[in-house]
């Protein structure tokens, strides 16, 4: 990070030497009308992945927490995705969201759906890149809430119950409350990978169609990789850091004083 800071005020085309340029980079970001859609991009992405995989990852987390016949099993079903490599499932999912001979289409056709074209389309292409990320993550975030859920005392449950607390009731003053420790953990994880998010991106829509999907961190790979611009890659990392560091912040903050961790 600091090296980063450093290059942030130099121009550096990588196979010359670096010129000290000051604030320069920070005056061009400051107007740069690319970069500041590609964080609005980033935070949709965000908006889109991190409420629905949390609830999903809930709401299995519950479902397993049970004996049932096989239970194991579907855990460990739940968890294959997050196992493979993004750089496979966006080969995969390109071809389930192809709008000519794609899983998903010819799914909706049976039904008489006609499906979009996912990734050529700036309304769907981000959407569908978030779909992946959902799918691959939900599973793995159920795991927390799983070790979350067998934490809670069965004992609060049993005497909440006996004094006639619905269980909705008791999953919202109990269970919920509970596992705020959990939830600050997943949900400040997540949404650092989130804003992080780049080899999905790369594979499916290389940021299109039309900048629809060129989140912050493909537009530093592109700014460093493919422009050669290091000092102005370095200040959008720095960009990036920025806005992680905020929302991380905001985070911890508003968990704080809302987590407990000692029932006692």
């Amino acid at each position: 990070m600091v090296v980063v800071f450093v290059l942030s005020f130099f121009h550096w085309e990588l196979l010359s030497e670096p010129t000290f340029a000051g604030v320069d980079n920070y005056r061009r970001l400051a107007g740069d009308a690319e970069a500041w859609r590609s964080v609005w991009v980033t935070v949709l992405y965000v908006l889109l992945c991190i409420p629905l995989q949390t609830v999903l990852a809930l709401a299995l987390a519950l479902l397993l927490d049970r004996r049932v016949r096989g239970v194991r099993i579907y855990r460990a079903l739940f968890v294959v995705p997050w196992m493979a490599t993004p750089i496979v499932l966006g080969l995969v999912w390109t071809w389930i969201f192809d709008p000519r001979d794609g899983a998903l289409n010819r799914a909706l056709a049976l039904v008489g759906v006609h499906g979009p074209e996912w990734l050529s389309d700036p309304s769907w292409a981000l959407p569908a890149v978030a779909l992946v990320s959902v799918w691959q993550n939900t599973g793995y975030n159920m795991l927390f809430f799983l070790a979350g859920l067998q934490g809670v005392p069965k004992e609060l449950h049993d005497a909440a119950a006996t004094d006639g607390a619905t269980a909705s009731q008791r999953f919202w003053r109990i269970t919920l409350p509970l596992l705020n420790p959990t939830m600050f953990f997943v949900m400040v994880t997540n949404l650092i990978g989130a804003f992080q998010v780049f080899d999905t991106v790369f594979v499916m829509t290389e940021g299109g169609p039309s900048g629809s999907t060129a989140v912050i961190n493909f537009t530093i790979f592109q700014t460093a990789f493919r422009a050669f611009d290091f000092g102005y890659a370095s200040t959008l990392s720095m960009l990036l850091f920025a806005l992680i560091f905020a929302v991380t912040l905001a985070q911890v903050r508003f968990f704080g004083k809302r987590t407990t961790y000692d029932l006692g």
